[in-house]
């Protein structure tokens, strides 16, 4: 029998939107979950957390083409810390971003949506959350 690890919930953090995804309680699959208004954010955490058991939380690190810092890695790092400090019974972690949004959009036209499915930015941002995670795994697998 397969023991329950509980989830981990990403976050892709934007200034008008937030992207979340969830593995399920083995560890194995990331899924889109939703995407809500970013002022929503704690409080979304703070009830699906009440709901589930939720062992870490995965950020989306927003980095520039060269591997550095971008414009909003500050914005993520602030929310990091703020998530770090209502949240200390989790785990924390970042994850590179690069290109999430390009292989989310690719993903969408791969799965079947239609042109204005696949242009909707909430469409867009819980993918990239799942992509986010998927990487995280995928990278957890080989430590």
């Amino acid at each position: 029998m397969e023991e329950n690890l509980g989830r981990i919930i990403a976050i892709d953090y934007g200034l008008k939107r937030v992207g979340i995804a969830v593995t399920d309680p083995l560890q194995i699959i990331a899924t889109s979950l939703t995407t809500i208004a970013t002022p929503s954010l704690f409080l979304f955490l703070k009830d699906y957390l009440q709901k589930e058991s939720v062992v870490a939380f995965v950020m989306g690190m927003p980095k520039g083409l060269d591997g550095m810092p971008s414009k909003m890695s500050r914005a993520v790092e602030h929310i990091g810390m703020q998530l770090k400090k209502k949240f200390p019974a989790q785990s924390f972690y970042y994850q590179d971003e690069r290109f999430t949004s390009k292989l989310a959009m690719q993903g969408l036209y791969q799965a079947g949506y239609s042109k204005k499915d696949r242009m909707h930015k909430n469409n867009i941002d819980k993918v990239s959350a799942a992509i986010i995670l998927q990487s995280f795994l995928n990278r957890k697998e080989c430590l």
